[in-house]
């Protein structure tokens, strides 16, 4: 079904990477999310005022904060979807996360009301009128909900939207909580047990909990979130499956909304070979990447002495020395400075961001394998932190 809707509502459906078809997939996602929404908004409020019900009322309020999150989730795709400008050389695309952080936080919003209103009740506990009416209109509530989870989740997974998975996620959660609250109702109406109160209380600290784990999905992107590790090495491997590179290191992701990502890497070629010759690789790189995977990147060349068998053999030692400090640590760029002096050995060591173990003291253990090693030569060591992906050579 969802693909049968997709089909007859997004026009060349299969382009994801064009900003204006993941506009329509977002339009799409948000006008059916406010038709299934303010229906069940209003059929829940209705019987919940009718049976006098704090926790079918929560129930109804909650599908309308979903409405809201649909038009906001629609406007935000709108405003994602424009084109860049002087002024955002980027595009708009973080419109997309800023709109799901607005809809987490009238959840929270919502969900702190409906949670006084419960808590109220629970003090002064009311009787609750629960018919067949109440049960069938929550039956087919999850019914509904059940639908849109699917939708909404194939939808945000066919074109990698937080917003939809969220929303998707928050479908499948409403589908346990109105589960609860038609449980509680049966309960209520056979035993006598109010537990109306309670499960209005239960729903709405479900909500607040939907609202928090929003918050925390829609900010990491936006403050800078670690690229998924799956995809920096997909990248590297990409690169160095390039004939001509030797090594690279450096990795760098940037996102500035789904389908909008660049990144920069440093790529190690030979030196002795043509200088044209490896910048129409890294030209050739850079255009593949962009062209089948919608990304930007930009590639730094870094020459190095591959025919000189001192430089390799040293590099060598001191990759496997180093692993006995930490195997997460690796070196790149080695080059041997010849002056009338001592030659002196320089090169970048790349350390994890959480390494516990302080630059100086790495630096010192590294000068002290090179001068076990070669003690002909001096060290200078510079410390590189990994953000994206470890260096990596073939």
């Amino acid at each position: 079904m969802t693909d049968i809707i997709i089909r007859r509502f997004v026009k060349n459906h299969e382009n994801i990477r064009d900003a204006s078809v993941r506009a329509a997939y977002g339009r799409l996602s948000g006008v059916v999310g406010i038709i299934a929404n303010t229906v069940l908004f209003v059929s829940k409020l209705i019987v919940g005022i009718m049976s006098g019900s704090v926790s079918v009322a929560a129930d109804a309020v909650n599908n309308l904060s979903d409405t809201s999150s649909s038009l906001i989730s629609l406007i935000g795709f709108k405003l994602a979807s424009r084109p860049a400008d002087e002024g955002h050389p980027y595009g708009h695309g973080r419109y997309e996360y800023l709109s799901g952080l607005m809809v987490a936080l009238i959840i929270m919003v919502i969900g702190a009301e409906l949670l006084r209103d419960s808590a109220a009740r629970i003090i002064n506990p009311a009787k609750v009128s629960f018919g067949i009416v109440t049960a069938v209109v929550l039956a087919v509530s999850v019914i509904v909900k059940l639908r849109l989870a699917i939708f909404n989740g194939k939808i945000g997974r066919k074109i990698n939207s937080e917003t939809l998975i969220a929303a998707a996620a928050d479908s499948r959660n409403d589908c346990l909580s109105t589960g609860a609250v038609l449980a509680a109702g049966v309960i209520s109406h056979f035993t006598g047990v109010e537990l109306d109160g309670y499960m209005g209380a239960a729903v709405a600290l479900f909500i607040l909990y939907s609202g928090f784990t929003l918050v925390r999905s829609t900010l990491d992107p936006m403050l800078g979130k670690a690229p998924d590790k799956d995809q920096s090495d997909a990248i590297r491997r990409k690169i160095l499956s390039y004939d001509g590179v030797l090594g690279t290191h450096d990795l760098m992701i940037h996102d500035y909304g789904p389908g909008r990502q660049f990144a920069s890497v440093h790529v190690e070629m030979a030196a002795e070979d043509d200088v044209v010759k490896n910048h129409d690789i890294i030209d050739r790189i850079e255009r593949d990447f962009l062209r089948n995977d919608g990304l930007n990147l930009i590639i730094h060349f870094d020459p190095i002495r591959s025919d000189n068998s001192e430089v390799s053999d040293l590099r060598a030692v001191i990759s496997e020395e180093i692993k006995k400090l930490d195997p997460r640590l690796t070196i790149h760029d080695l080059e041997i400075e010849k002056t009338a002096g001592k030659p002196n050995v320089t090169f970048d060591c790349v350390i994890p961001s959480d390494m516990e173990i302080g630059e100086k003291e790495i630096k010192t253990y590294l000068k002290n394998i090179v001068s076990s090693k070669r003690p002909q030569y001096g060290c200078t060591v510079n410390i590189d932190r990994s953000y994206a992906a470890l260096p990596h050579f073939k």
